[in-house]
């Protein structure tokens, strides 16, 4: 596959705004051109290719606004901080958006549209966010530690899809560890879904309350049910919880919890909830497993029962994704280690995700055959 970049800086904005086409669905290639792909280390061919090439996005949470795919991930930075169990080298401190007409067209990364000095609560590590719409406002949601190196989640608004996102002084209250995700159900009603261990501190709420010596990775309770993510009820101006944070839990087969030695079913982080054929489905990373996962339930609350896999492992550590129907396709939006092949440098991409007749979903690898 032959790819093209085209830096396209528009007048008006004397470089505010830049405009990135790029191949970003794979498709197949000719004969001639397969040796010019290019290949992972191991000498594999790349499923898809990264949005932006430029800059560095992960955890891509997709959303149609108006017609146009907005993206909101966030934006790896190098901050020569060594590699830990815990993400400290995950030193991310601002928020930009991209977006587009179509997949597989011109991809314009917006301006900052917030910073983490802008948030009076947050002291850094702006991780993994997502985004949502409601009369008019749009809503930022931003996981980062406090003052106290605890991870909140926090709120931004603006009347624009890309900002500048203006921040509420202070973060959801009740609210914890990272990842936040927002599913609005067709009634209107939307809820909020968070939760990660090992660095995203879950386990250290198991109690109830922050127990900073609990642990860092998990409750190493192998024969015991995992630890649950968390979900709410969000109030009505979409700035708070509207009751108390509930587990979402995750089963079996036969309808008991996933075990938190089951490593390839287990919840580690990366919620992501979207509803189907009258069906709401739970997706998922396994962490240290590098699977992306799906469970299925009958309400927003769950239980939602394990389903299977939706992408194998990636290049890279971490994996994080969003799900989202554009044009009557579904399309899945996830990161690898593609271009820079460091953990935390990481590349947004997108590829078309396809249902069986029976609603299960049809396993990609992120690598061609």
């Amino acid at each position: 596959m032959r790819l093209r970049l085209a830096l396209c800086l528009t007048a008006a904005t004397l470089g505010a705004t830049a405009t990135l086409a790029i191949a970003q669905v794979a498709r197949p290639a000719k004969s001639a051109t397969a040796a010019a792909e290019p290949r992972s280390p191991e000498g594999k061919r790349y499923l898809s290719q990264p949005l932006v090439k430029n800059l560095y996005f992960a955890d891509p949470s997709a959303h149609v606004f108006n017609g146009k795919l907005y993206v909101y991930p966030s934006h790896d930075v190098d901050a020569g901080i060594p590699d830990d169990d815990l993400g400290t080298q995950y030193a991310m401190h601002d928020y930009r958006v991209l977006s587009m007409d179509r997949v597989g067209g011109p991809v314009t990364v917006h301006p900052v549209a917030i910073d983490v000095k802008d948030i009076p609560w947050a002291s850094k590590q702006t991780w993994a966010p997502d985004a949502a719409y409601k009369n008019g406002t749009y809503y930022l949601y931003m996981p980062a530690r406090d003052k106290q190196g605890v991870f909140r989640i926090g709120v931004a608004t603006s009347k624009s899809p890309t900002g500048p996102f203006k921040a509420e002084p202070a973060p959801i209250k009740g609210s914890f560890s990272i990842d936040p995700a927002v599913f609005t159900d067709t009634d209107g009603q939307s809820y909020m879904y968070f939760g990660g261990i090992w660095g995203g501190q879950l386990q250290r709420w198991a109690s109830g309350r922050f127990d900073p010596n609990a642990g860092d990775t998990d409750l190493k309770q192998d024969d015991k049910p995992a630890l649950s993510p968390k979900m709410a009820r969000l109030s009505a101006d979409m700035k708070q919880f509207a009751e108390p944070p509930r587990d979402v839990v995750i089963t079996d087969e036969a309808g008991k919890p996933v075990l938190g030695g089951d490593h390839d079913r287990r919840f580690f982080e990366a919620s992501w909830v979207f509803k189907r054929g009258g069906k709401y489905y739970f997706t998922y990373s396994t962490g240290d497993t590098h699977f992306l996962n799906y469970a299925i339930g009958s309400t927003p609350y769950g239980p939602f029962r394990y389903t299977g896999h939706i992408l194998s492992p990636v290049q890279g550590w971490t994996s994080h994704h969003s799900i989202v129907e554009f044009k009557g396709k579904w399309w899945l939006f996830y990161h690898d280690t593609q271009l820079s092949n460091k953990n935390y440098l990481r590349s947004a991409k997108v590829a078309e995700l396809t249902f069986n007749p029976d609603g299960t979903i049809v396993q990609l690898d992120p690598f061609k055959n």
